[in-house]
Order: C-alpha cells, then structure tokens, then sequence
C-alpha cells in the first residue's frame, strides 16, 4: 500500500461517542483533578476527562496491549534529545485530560512530576485503536486539533494502518496521512527530523 496524504475530513462539531444525553453533567479539568485528589476517581475507575465528559476508557485487550507495546519499542530506539515518552499516561489539555496511548513531550521526565504536559510541551500524541477507532479519528480529532497538538497519529490495528494527522486549523487537521505495513512514517517533533519509523514496527 503507498502513502496516501489527503485533507483532513471535518470532524463533527459534536461528541460522537459520549456526551449524548443533555442532561449529562460537565466538569473543567480543575474539577476532575479535585476529584482525583479527593480520592472520588482512583485508578480503578478507567476513566478519562474529554471535552468536560469523565468517560469510560475503552477496555484493553491482548491485541491493543501488544500494539501499544510495538509502538513503545519503534519509538525507544529512536529518542530524541531534549524529549521523553510517555506510555498511557495523563495531559492536560484546556478541556479534557485524556491519557493518550504514547506521548512525545519537552524536557526530563521529572518536569512533570508536578504536573502533566500540556500543549505547547507536545510533540506527538499516539493512540491505539482496534475497539475504540471511532472515538480516536473523530471525537479525538477534534479535541488534540482544537488543543492545537501539532501531530496525532492512529493506529489502527485492526486494517493495517497508521493515519498521522497534521496541521492543526480549528477544529480540524489540514492533512491527514494514511501509510501501510511497506510505507515510513516520518517522526519530526516540533518539525525537527528524526527518523522514518517503518509502519511495520508500529503495527507490531
């Protein structure tokens, strides 16, 4: 399969996964993080706090646990000065605090023991996706374009591709790049080239 790169579709301007009932209650991320602090969601509750909503978190498999670790590994042999990875846990973005699958932040590890990255500290945000590939190329679109992440990538296991995302404008992403098992991905936080991973390693 070749690289294909396209405009980004217009994501909807509503959740498409959560957030259906009116009556639904919103929180601001201060809120969420008082929550956990207060001991009210603790780590066994799997949620995550997107655009306001405390959603469920789809359920891990063996198939989307393996994923995420293939794309621990293609991204470990290939780190960068002056960033480090984070694997499923916490940023904080104006609205939401998701725990995308893998992270490429600014600066030590140790920055954030305080505090979780926010956007001006990302290079690239990486989710997983076999059960949750709606939520991740249409309501997570949305919420990473409108934090302005400057780079969001999908792996969707269950078809074979990784579709990189770029350019956040609004709401949206101006192009978005579908590469197959034979393709490279080029991997460039804050447009700074440092390798082109193969598909084939982030696939697993």
């Amino acid at each position: 399969m070749t690289t294909a790169t396209t405009p980004a579709p217009a994501p909807t301007a509503a959740p498409v996964t959560y957030g259906d009932a009116a009556s639904m209650r919103r929180f601001t991320v201060a809120q969420y993080d008082r929550m956990i602090n207060d001991g009210i969601i603790d780590d066994t509750d799997r949620v995550e706090l997107l655009e306001g909503y405390v959603v469920l978190k789809m359920p891990g498999n063996p198939e989307h646990d393996g994923a995420v670790q293939a794309v621990a590994d293609a991204f470990y042999a290939r780190r960068p000065a002056g960033w480090c990875y984070r694997v499923q846990l916490g940023v904080r973005l104006a609205d939401s605090e998701p725990q995308p699958d893998f992270a490429v932040v600014r600066a030590p590890a140790g920055t954030y023991r305080q505090r979780h990255p926010e956007p001006a500290d990302i290079g690239l945000l990486v989710e997983v996706a076999n059960t949750s590939l709606v939520r991740d190329t249409q309501d997570k679109v949305r919420m990473y374009a409108t934090a302005g992440v400057p780079e969001y990538w999908v792996i969707d296991v269950t078809n074979r591709l990784v579709i990189a995302y770029r350019q956040p404008a609004g709401a949206a992403y101006a192009t978005r790049t579908q590469y197959g098992p034979a393709d490279a991905v080029p991997f460039a936080p804050a447009g700074t080239h440092v390798a082109d991973i193969p598909a084939a390693e982030l696939l697993g």
